[in-house]
């Protein structure tokens, strides 16, 4: 049973063994600015691992997000085509939150592989 937000649309995102990890890891990332809404996993004669998430609902900043867990072999790689833009009001908050995806993460883009970066505030000049 999939577990209902008040969201029509939300962002999916599939993994291979690391739903859990990755939506906890999310939640817990943004603090109070994130609900997780619940959590089902896979059965015994379900078709996947047992155990692992069969999905997931979680939200940060009002933004729904959904996650599953799929076998390796169908379980696609996340790459430039899975972008998600979180925009910060202050400096300190997005070091913090670069520090962290960072952290044992691929940097596709950002400060310190792209020169020259400079870190703005497009919003407020």
């Amino acid at each position: 049973m999939m577990n209902k937000t008040n969201r029509l649309i939300s962002t999916f995102l599939t993994f291979s063994g690391e739903a859990e990890a990755a939506m906890d890891f999310y939640v817990g990332l943004f603090g109070e600015d994130a609900k997780t809404f619940g959590k089902t996993y896979i059965g015994e004669n379900d078709r996947g691992e047992t155990g692992k998430l069969l999905n997931g609902t979680f939200e940060i900043r009002g933004q729904s997000f959904m996650v599953m867990d799929m076998e390796a072999e169908y379980a696609t790689p996340f790459s430039w085509a899975t972008t998600i833009l979180v925009q910060c009001e202050e400096e300190a908050a997005f070091d913090r939150l670069f520090a962290a995806f960072s952290e044992g993460g691929s940097v596709m883009m950002g400060p310190i592989e792209m020169a020259p970066f400079k870190k703005s505030n497009v919003g407020n000049r």
